[in-house]
């Protein structure tokens, strides 16, 4: 599956968010064939990392490589479920005693304190690894420091270069480290609509506007996020679900919370209730109440009605959208966003296209608010948190 882009990061020196010094940049006159092996291992890291998403949350999807002495991959690891071992310590599991004298390979800088579990940089130095290089600073003050505390013990540490920060950076981290510099969950808006917008057609209408590849495309993405908003009104015109499902039918390994925004009731026999304990009310009208109601995820998928589409935008709290778009033509229905705030043109509430993907019959376009990365005046950031060890 593509990972979607993020918007353009401030540049510093050295790439996104990558700070001026000594030792940040991997290439520092190690031999080329070893770099090309470090930046294949980081591209496969990110890659692994993946897999993490849906699973990790609070904690961020890392992976890590383990190369040996030799420069051979002999571990590979991404971040478990809260509680369970970071994607260093499963790097190095799998590793075994072959990481003695060799490097790791990892999207964020490794821990250094102690939560649920140890400090990677305890394990790191115990493995008895001779070098370090990660993408991406940690931004939680909690957790960070882990690149001098290794350097301490005597471990080459060293910053990939600028183009492989940026990849770290708008791989499967970005809506953690969203969280991490706005204080609040990463925002998607999906929707399906005809080529004039229409989420419906007029006698209402709705199944299916779109094709089976971009039903299954859909469905992918949803195992990726954390948590699933719809409105009420969403819930009583089609008493979703709200699963991931697999191609077949069959619910998907991975599942999103599942939550139903605003102030009516939701019935005792909703579906979306479901039975595995994974649904919330959101008993509120205001998207950020919402948000923070939904406590420390990372990923938000606005998948409501226009009316709740209308309400997030025009809250300033939409920062991308997934757009499924089937080459139909309606001419009348319902819209796919209303009362979202604007007035006239020059109010438009304004996304750049990161991508684009044809789905069957389909198209799906990939957008991003530009200036993603620098939180909103109005919004007051929490403390970073890395979440629970």
């Amino acid at each position: 599956m593509t990972v979607p882009d993020v918007p353009d990061v401030p540049q510093g020196p050295n790439g996104p968010g990558v700070p001026s010094g000594p030792g940040v940049s991997a290439t520092g006159g190690a031999d080329p064939a070893d770099r090309r092996r470090e930046r294949d291992a980081l591209a496969r890291a990110i890659a692994v990392s993946a897999s993490a998403l849906g699973v990790c949350t609070p904690n961020p999807p890392v992976g890590a490589v383990v190369l040996d002495a030799a420069g051979e991959v002999v571990g590979i690891g991404a971040t478990e479920a809260p509680g369970g071992r970071h994607a260093e310590v499963v790097a190095l599991d799998s590793a075994g005693d072959r990481a003695r004298g060799g490097t790791i390979v990892v999207t964020l800088e490794p821990c250094d304190h102690h939560g649920r579990t140890g400090p990677c940089t305890s394990r790191i130095v115990a493995a008895g690894l001779a070098r370090v290089v990660y993408a991406v600073s940690d931004p939680n003050p909690v957790a960070s420091g882990g690149a001098g505390t290794l350097r301490r013990e005597g471990v080459e540490v060293a910053r990939a270069d600028d183009d492989e920060v940026s990849a770290a950076r708008s791989g499967p981290l970005r809506a953690w480290l969203h969280r991490q510099d706005h204080g609040r969950p990463l925002v998607t808006w999906k929707y399906a609509a005809s080529l004039d917008g229409r989420v419906a057609a007029a006698d209402g209408s709705s199944k299916w506007i779109t094709g089976p590849v971009s039903r299954r495309h859909a469905h992918a993405r949803r195992q990726e996020i954390d948590a699933l908003v719809v409105g009420t009104g969403t819930l009583r015109a089609d008493d979703p679900a709200l699963t991931a499902r697999t191609d077949d039918g069959r619910p998907a390994p991975r599942q999103p919370l599942r939550a139903v925004m605003g102030l009516s009731p939701v019935p005792a026999d909703a579906t979306v209730r479901g039975t595995d304990g994974r649904f919330r009310h959101l008993a509120t009208r205001d998207p950020a109440e919402a948000l923070g109601l939904l406590g420390e995820v990372s990923h938000v998928l606005v998948e409501g009605g226009p009316r709740l589409a209308g309400a997030f935008l025009a809250a300033g709290l939409v920062d991308e959208i997934d757009a499924y778009l089937a080459p139909l033509v309606l001419g009348a229905g319902r819209s796919a966003v209303s009362g979202a705030g604007v007035g006239t043109l020059a109010a438009a509430h304004g996304f750049r296209i990161r991508g684009t993907t044809v789905l069957g019959d389909d198209v799906h376009l990939r957008l991003t608010r530009p200036g993603l990365t620098r939180p909103a005046t109005a919004t007051t950031p929490t403390a970073p948190t890395r979440g629970p060890r």
